[in-house]
């Protein structure tokens, strides 16, 4: 049976050069043996995960001739479902692991496929490879990944991906941080892969979250203490935690409640008066995930240790960012928080910050909330703290916000609406593509989603790779991504005027180009015109000044279908939809590379011929 290396956890960093560093995804250890006779995946515990996880089977069993020159092959990795490229959803592979029923499994499969993230290989060609040192191996995977056009991030079929390796930590551990990855791994360099050992060789760094408990009760048989919170003034269950104390706190806290408790069989139950700091990966439903012993807080009281305590020490802000005026009201109709949308804000942040990337921001700042007056922003404020990034054009610094700290700075200062450019910064072209389709009322969404689907077609004719989100307010917005470089404003405009008046002149009832508002009638505008440099789009994710609260959702196509309400996209519901669902742009980037930019250039030119 396959026993794999595993690493110890470690507090500390190794800070010399002998180290590499990998993302730790959250998921279940296991190995990949591809052979001639057959394919078998393992877990640690030498159950076989082939009736359970079928996608990656079939991805191996479809790749098969690619793969034959260098069987047998033995990888080993890690099962996710993924969220973000960093951020795996354990609790959903976790239910995918305890299904039975077949039909069920390939239903998740579909709609939330695993992957495989192989970080080490074990067995090429037959030749056994664990005596070899880490960074030799890691160059060995790396090779036949890219040999079989297996490198790159996990995307439509393909169900095996490479975790690379850094060798420097603080860029990957601000990424971890980022997308609520659950930590980092670091193996030394030169080391053999020493199969059914915990060794130093490899350590695993947790990315703790550190929630604040108080403690009701110790049971001496199994030596957990009890920890619990307030919501509503009520105490209920928080978890329990064993680990992390010393030989010293363990006995100063048992002996505490033994004294001071009540005993009602084997547990002792004490009076809130303890409160304590854990590490933890989780807190649900009464439970904690991977619990471990932090501190005394003297400095707390029982009645501070509360629910809603609980849930922004999860999300992890950072300490740099201080929120003010918490309870400022920003949203009134449906009394949402400044709390709620800084909450809103971190979590859609490993979402959020990608469709950032070098692009100077507009803001839309509400001070005093959505119903009060608001302003346009666009420099960098001279009292902005550094993390807060500028880029500088003919002496004006416009902001750029490149990570987790400036978004919820910027959040914090009123930011309600986040608008991006469709270029880059020092690149003229534009990196994508986006028609908006402006109905005239939200009564008249349902024309938004009719010329939505028409232009889905047009692009899955040209072989285009389309996304659909919604504005926001009232209307759909398609985004096509471009290889850097590849487009200039005046052909993609050429491109999408086109399009536009194919539209129109195929449905001239419905839809129209006409940009006077009092010439449009009841008609959709389809708004080609506002893709041009120097204009902007709301982002994807971003909340609008609406009374809902809505935001600028990202779709599966799927869903453009007549049960659509952009209204049911808010700020309060999007977080669980992405956890439940995922991102329905996940593969924006791999896609953009993937445009018929060829065959775009000649359908433009036989456009120009005819003109």
């Amino acid at each position: 049976m396959w026993k794999p290396m595993l690493p110890k956890l470690s507090e500390s960093v190794p800070s010399t050069n002998d180290w590499a560093f990998e993302v730790k995804y959250d998921g279940f250890r296991a190995m990949l043996e591809i052979t001639e006779s057959g394919i078998q995946l393992i877990s640690r515990n030498g159950k076989d995960l082939r009736p359970n996880f079928p996608e990656i089977t079939g991805f191996c069993e479809e790749q098969l001739g690619k793969i034959r020159p260098f069987l047998p092959v033995r990888l080993d990795g890690e099962i996710v479902i993924l969220n973000t490229p960093l951020q795996a959803n354990f609790p959903i592979l976790q239910q995918r692991g305890r299904m039975k029923r077949r039909d069920k499994i390939q239903e998740m499969a579909s709609r939330r496929p695993a992957s495989l993230l192989a970080f080490d290989i074990l067995l090429k060609e037959g030749n056994k490879l664990t005596s070899n040192p880490y960074d030799v191996r890691k160059n060995l995977l790396f090779k036949l990944f890219h040999d079989l056009g297996w490198d790159g991030p996990v995307h439509g079929g393909k169900r095996i991906a490479f975790v690379p390796a850094y060798d420097q930590l603080e860029e990957l551990r601000e990424e971890v941080f980022t997308h609520f990855g659950e930590g980092i791994i670091a193996k030394r360099k030169k080391m053999p892969y020493e199969e059914g050992k915990r060794t130093g060789h490899w350590l695993k760094i947790k990315n703790w979250r550190n929630v604040k408990g108080v403690v009701t009760g110790f049971n001496p048989q199994n030596q957990y203490f009890q920890l619990s919170v307030y919501h509503e003034d009520q105490l209920v269950p928080l978890g329990s935690v064993k680990h992390g104390f010393s030989d010293e706190e363990y006995r100063t806290l048992s002996t505490t409640i033994r004294d001071r408790g009540k005993k009602s069989g084997r547990v002792y139950s004490v009076p809130p008066g303890i409160c304590v700091q854990v590490h933890c990966l989780d807190a649900t439903d009464g439970e904690l995930r991977e619990p471990v012993f932090d501190q005394f807080r003297l400095d707390l009281v029982p009645e501070e240790c509360t629910a809603e305590e609980v849930k922004k020490d999860l999300l992890m802000f950072p300490d740099e960012v201080e929120v003010t005026h918490p309870d400022k009201v920003l949203w009134p109709e449906e009394y949402i928080l400044k709390t709620d949308y800084m909450m809103y804000l971190r979590q859609i942040s490993p979402y959020m910050l990608p469709f950032f990337n070098d692009k100077p921001l507009t803001l839309i700042r509400y001070p005093h909330g959505v119903q009060d007056t608001s302003f346009y922003q666009k420099h960098r404020a001279d009292y902005a703290p550094d993390f807060v990034h500028s880029y500088e054009e003919d002496g004006e610094a416009y902001i750029l916000c490149k990570n987790v700290s400036a978004l919820i700075w910027l959040g914090n200062q009123g930011t309600i609406e986040f608008h991006t450019p469709f270029n880059r910064i020092r690149d003229p072209y534009p990196d994508e593509i986006v028609i908006d389709l402006d109905p005239p009322s939200r009564n008249a969404f349902p024309s938004a989603i009719q010329a939505a689907r028409l232009l889905k077609g047009m692009c899955d004719q040209l072989g285009l790779h389309s996304f659909v989100k919604t504005s926001g307010n009232k209307g759909l917005q398609i985004h096509i991504p471009l290889p850097l470089q590849s487009l200039s404003y005046q052909e993609s405009r050429h491109l999408t005027k086109s399009m536009a008046e194919l539209l129109v002149k195929e449905h001239p009832d419905l839809f129209t180009v006409e940009r006077l508002k009092k010439k449009r009638g009841n008609r959709l505008y389809i708004d080609y015109v506002q893709h041009w440099e120097g204009k902007t789009i709301i982002a994807p994710f971003s909340a609008r000044a609406t009374e809902e609260a809505t935001v600028a959702a990202p779709l599966f196509w799927e869903e453009v279908n007549d049960s659509l309400d952009p209204t049911s996209f808010t700020i309060m519901t999007m977080p669980s939809r992405l956890k439940k669902m995922g991102s329905p742009w996940q593969d924006y980037d791999e896609k953009r590379n993937r445009q018929p930019i060829d065959r775009i250039r000649m359908l433009l030119g036989n456009l120009e011929a005819k003109v």
